[in-house]
């Protein structure tokens, strides 16, 4: 499988970026932890939304600490993780630790998924990175659910996206759909808001994107 290269901006993801983000001036997060409440809720909600099975195999893709992979296997989801900041999978729950791998040059796991989710990932990427993760993900896997803020003139439509330093594509829904597709993958479905899921964000109401995509 072809490198990723995505190994080269890791360390950004360190403990000032999720402990300090808002003081360290590098991301909106603070003190980033386990909110039951709110993280159960949003995998039943993906759950419901993607027509999972108990013990149906799920990968996300950039986990952070594996919080939702904690809260789909609450939920009876085979649920695995993986990401690039060795803070975020070594300080991972401990209840899922042994589930979430950290990314090198390419996906940890050989394994196919039933859907890999990729909440709030892929507008950390150059262009030639996502690109060549879509296409690595392609060849295991028929399922992508991504979610993604959009852009406008190279800013967010939801200002607090720009907090983050890390972010790199501001794109709008029209860029995705076209990258999407041209590394083989057919938008199935798409909406701009979905009840459960970002629910803080909905006065931006085109501020974020749902994809769910097929293998082409």
């Amino acid at each position: 499988m072809k490198s990723q290269k995505i190994t080269d901006n890791c360390e950004d993801y360190d403990e000032d970026y999720f402990e300090r983000g808002l003081s360290s001036g590098k991301s909106g997060y603070d003190n980033y932890r386990w909110l039951p409440e709110l993280t159960i809720k949003f995998a039943y909600k993906i759950i419901k939304k993607l027509n999972l099975r108990e013990g149906d195999k799920v990968l996300d893709y950039g986990c952070a600490k594996g919080f939702l992979v904690k809260a789909l296997r609450i939920l009876d989801i085979d649920a695995y993780g993986c990401d690039i900041s060795n803070y975020a999978i070594r300080n991972s729950d401990m209840e899922v630790r042994e589930y979430c791998k950290l990314i090198r040059n390419k996906i940890p796991f050989a394994d196919e998924f039933k859907w890999v989710i990729a909440k709030d990932v892929f507008e950390h990427l150059h262009e030639k990175e996502l690109e060549t993760i879509l296409k690595n993900i392609l060849k295991t896997n028929k399922n992508l659910f991504v979610i993604v803020p959009f852009g406008k003139n190279n800013k967010f439509i939801v200002p607090a996206y720009d907090l983050d330093i890390t972010h790199k594509l501001a794109k709008p829904l029209d860029w995705w759909e076209k990258k999407f597709e041209s590394c083989g993958w057919k938008v199935d479905k798409f909406s701009y808001l979905i009840d459960g899921m970002k629910d803080n964000w909905k006065k931006y109401s085109e501020g974020n994107g749902f994809f769910f995509l097929k293998k082409s």
